[in-house]
């Protein structure tokens, strides 16, 4: 018959098979809570709140004088800059022989609901800063502060430029305004001011829902049906399920700092006309003349480029550095393409400026 309806054997078979993976997966895969990540063995250097500094022990004998210290974004957990020993940021500096220090920021509770900017610029970051220059017996440490972090990084950078001896700013959020991801979009519109009364901090089911509009169909449906068609991929299931445990361990974020977050950085963009206030003290990016290094992906959907490359050209520093790099937001700090071409190139800055 002319009109006969042909199917592709392929097609039914690939059905069969998907449809058994589903059934077959919980006998197969364990849950995301039950991975081991793996990670780089530390010490907790100092403590302070709800605050932990981590130490990592490097695998090599130090090279260079100048340590690190890493500030961790207010979203989510530190795990991502060390989620697989193959793709760990923190394990790759190591090897290239640099001490490496990271801020743990903690799970806030209802009493940090006043916890502001100044708390983490002035308070946390500043002792933390100030152990490892005691501990590491040097006057300035390099700093790195990746998105959100790369925002109290830079804020502290700016108020205390005599500790700082070189920059890295990582996909920072900076010019809230020119920022065009869902993010950017939704904060410019919420009114802070009730939220923050109604809500005190801002639970880790608000951040849930902003990653789940970002990109709703490749962050919930496809991504499932992927993981369904590889889960025979043991390679494939455990990048998955080491990601899947980053994403779900969101803590909350206090109150005050959330709503200074939004306004001063989102809706008014004060950080970057040079017009912020933390703890009284005018922060200014030209007061920023250390070395710096800011890295951009192209495909970030959490903080657009427009958002962070304002801060290359603000700044008062000579020595200044802009790299683009064709990857997204995890991408640039947790992938193959990290190890290839990120880390090289930023360790081979800090090695040109640790010396001097």
């Amino acid at each position: 018959m002319e009109n006969e309806l042909k199917i592709d054997p392929k097609i039914v078979s690939e059905f069969f098979k998907f449809n058994k993976n589903i059934i077959e997966a919980p006998k197969m895969v364990p849950a995301p809570g039950e991975i081991n990540l793996e990670m780089t063995p530390y010490d907790v250097a100092y403590t302070e709140d709800k605050v932990r500094l981590l130490h990592f022990n490097s695998p090599t004998q130090k090279q260079h004088k100048v340590p690190i210290v890493i500030a961790y974004a207010l979203i989510n957990r530190y795990h991502i800059l060390d989620i697989h020993p193959q793709k760990s940021w923190v394990r790759n500096i190591l090897t290239q022989g640099f001490d490496v220090y990271m801020i743990d920021w903690g799970t806030p509770t209802k009493i940090d609901k006043y916890l502001s900017f100044d708390d983490y610029v002035n308070g946390y970051i500043d002792n933390c800063v100030d152990f490892v220059r005691n501990e590491a017996s040097v006057e300035k440490v390099s700093l790195q502060g990746y998105c959100t972090g790369g925002t109290l990084a830079t804020v502290y950078a700016a108020l205390h430029p005599n500790k700082i001896k070189n920059l890295i700013a990582t996909a920072p959020v900076i010019d809230g305004k020119r920022d065009t991801t869902v993010v950017g979009n939704l904060a410019k519109h919420v009114d802070v001011d009730n939220m923050v009364e109604t809500i005190g901090n801002m639970p880790p089911e608000f951040m849930y829902y902003v990653f789940s509009v970002l990109k709703p169909f490749e962050q919930g449906i496809e991504k499932y049906i992927n993981f369904f068609r590889n889960v025979e991929d043991k390679n494939y299931v455990d990048n998955f399920l080491r990601i899947e445990k980053w994403l779900s361990e969101t803590p909350p974020i206090p109150g005050e700092l959330f709503k200074q977050w939004i306004r001063d950085i989102y809706q008014d963009s004060v950080l970057i006309q040079n017009n912020m206030y933390v703890g009284g003290k005018l922060v200014s990016l030209k007061n920023i003349t250390m070395p710096i290094f800011t890295q951009v992906a192209v495909g970030d959907h959490l903080v657009s480029p427009e958002c962070s490359m304002p801060l290359h050209y603000a700044v008062g520093s000579e020595d200044k550095t802009l790299r683009i790099y064709p990857t997204g937001h995890v991408g640039m700090i947790a992938s193959s393409f990290s190890q290839k071409v990120v880390l090289p190139e930023l360790g081979q800055w800090l090695k040109e400026r640790s010396e001097k």
